[in-house]
């Protein structure tokens, strides 16, 4: 049984949940059966491209991880138009002749790097009144999103098509809608604009570089070895030190139980014996409790 991760640079066009469709489908083609538990590290947009990490088996119990995660993402900002859905999808509702100059733009940056107050797209799947945000926008219905605290990390030009467009790299918190970012710099600026361009290439620890294409993970079902395509579990978790474990200690937490005595530092920390991942552990005060456990065979096993 598979254990890990599959980085999709996932295409225009395609949903998250067609990703993970087609991660299942290419397993069962591949001899895996219908009971490989497969899920995604973080929604991308169909409109949006890039960086889509899939865990699969045991690697599923990190989704929750990789959704905290932050994520770094480039964009263009296309000025003179905002669409009700503020990128290339929606209809026209505005528009203006203002076009901002490049230091302009460079000027209003930093307002936008550190926390910041955001409100939501319409056309999202938050929930309003128990019901989707997207599904009451395309019923026309009237409704209003509350602000939200995120936080941008970082906020810096890629490329200026000046005085129409603007391509930016930001490395943002999680809950951080784009589309808004692009929205509100544009208000700021004294114009408009929409997303035209939106492509992720970091999420967590996992890259471009790391990511393979559609036509690769289809490879798969047609025969192709999973395993230099499948990333190691403990990938998800490059940014928390490693515990090792001796073999008794290693069967403690494995049942469960807590671990006393430890010198390490507070903190979170993945749990190994030998090289096999054996639980998320949570350590204080010189106790370690189990978070997460893993169910994967010891090497000798």
């Amino acid at each position: 049984m598979p254990h890990g991760w599959i980085i999709l640079d996932k295409p225009v066009g395609l949903g998250s949940t067609q990703a993970v469709a087609a991660v299942k489908r290419n397993l069962r083609e591949a001899g895996y059966g219908k009971k490989v538990k497969v899920g995604h590290g973080g929604t991308l947009d169909p409109l949006a491209s890039g960086v889509l990490p899939i865990a699969i088996g045991e690697a599923t119990k990190l989704a929750g991880r990789m959704l905290d995660a932050s994520k770094v993402y480039e964009f263009t900002v296309t000025f003179g138009t905002e669409t009700d859905t503020l990128d290339q999808e929606g209809a026209v509702v505005a528009t203006s002749a203002v076009r901002p100059t490049l230091a302009q733009i460079e000027a209003v940056l930093p307002r936008f790097t550190g926390q910041i107050d955001q409100v939501p797209p319409a056309f999202s799947a938050l929930k309003v009144d128990g019901r989707r945000a997207y599904d009451r926008a395309r019923a026309g219905e009237a409704m209003e999103l509350k602000a939200r605290r995120v936080s941008i990390h970082a906020l810096d030009i890629v490329a200026c098509a000046e005085p129409d467009a603007v391509t930016l790299r930001a490395h943002v918190s999680k809950g951080t809608y784009i589309r808004s970012l692009a929205r509100d710099i544009a208000l700021d600026l004294e114009t408009c604009g929409h997303v035209t361009h939106l492509r992720r290439i970091k999420a967590g620890p996992f890259t471009l570089e790391q990511a393979i294409s559609l036509d690769k993970l289809n490879e798969i079902g047609k025969g192709a070895r999973l395993e230099p395509l499948l990333m190691p579990l403990e990938a998800g978790l490059d940014d928390i030190p490693a515990l090792d474990l001796d073999p008794e200690a290693a069967r403690a937490v494995r049942q469960g139980r807590v671990l006393s005595g430890l010198s390490q530092t507070d903190g979170q920390y993945w749990a190994r014996s030998g090289a096999v991942p054996v639980a998320l552990v949570e350590l204080a005060g010189g106790e370690a409790r189990v978070v997460r456990g893993f169910n994967l065979p010891d090497v000798a096993e």
